[in-house]
């Protein structure tokens, strides 16, 4: 069986982001980069998935700027066998992503796709979703726990009210919790090894997708800064405080 993972390159979670002076979204200019963290853990499960016997091959996808290489990169550092670098803008919207991914899809005829819930630059969490719709196949959202058979997968998912087991036929697209693993850091040698790794380039016109946005960004803001807090000195104040600056009671 053949696994694929879309990975995606996004603003570190370290580091604090900024909007733009013309306020047209956020600064990627001269920001350090990494892989979106729910990716990782999709690429570390696909991989133990492979180490356990189960998939003879891992293949990453990456869309976006020529810059998402350095995370196929990191993907194959890891230990992944091969990318795929779909080129296309930064701001390429969900429906477009799965477009091309399910298209990738069809043409790599994996057994089963592992990505992230979301990206952690604009959490939309809809791209696993979409592509499990257009490509017809079972999905699994928000997975804990994953163990496979020839035919099904057993997903245990993380819902509002606590834990969820369901069982999908294969193939299937499954996106990822952060309680599912902990991704393995790249040793120097595997870094060494995945500079020698394939990566295929490909376009969204090669694969007979318009990525034309549908949505336009009339401007971005920084959220409203919290006013500081105060101190009270009896439960009697703090109720005073209530009525006065609240109005809850």
């Amino acid at each position: 069986m053949k696994i694929l993972v879309p990975v995606k390159r996004v603003i570190d979670y370290n580091v604090k982001v900024r909007v733009k002076q013309d306020q047209t979204g956020v600064e990627l200019n001269n920001v350090k980069m990494a892989m979106n963290p729910f990716d990782e853990i999709a690429v570390e499960q696909a991989l133990r998935i492979k180490e356990a016997g189960d998939a003879q091959e891992v293949v990453l996808v990456s869309i976006g700027p020529s810059q998402a290489q350095e995370t196929l990169r990191t993907g194959l550092a890891m230990g992944a066998d091969r990318g795929i670098f779909i080129e296309a803008p930064h701001e390429t919207e969900s429906l477009s992503v799965a477009k091309l991914l399910a298209n990738v899809a069809k043409k790599e005829n994996p057994g089963l796709i592992i990505c992230g819930k979301q990206a952690i630059d604009d959490d939309n969490n809809q791209t696993g979703q979409m592509m499990s719709a257009i490509l017809g196949w079972s999905q699994a959202t928000f997975a804990s726990s994953v163990s496979l058979t020839s035919e099904n997968a057993t997903v245990i998912r993380e819902i509002d009210g606590g834990l969820e087991t369901i069982k999908v036929k294969m193939p299937a697209v499954i996106t990822v919790d952060l309680r599912l693993n902990e991704p393995r850091y790249a040793s120097l040698p595997n870094i060494m090894k995945a500079k020698k790794k394939p990566i295929d380039t490909l376009t969204a016109d090669s694969l007979g997708v318009d990525i034309k946005p549908r949505l336009s960004v009339i401007k971005v803001e920084e959220p409203a800064a919290r006013e500081a807090g105060i101190k009270v000195n009896s439960v009697a104040e703090l109720v005073e405080k209530l009525k006065e600056e609240v109005g809850v009671i």
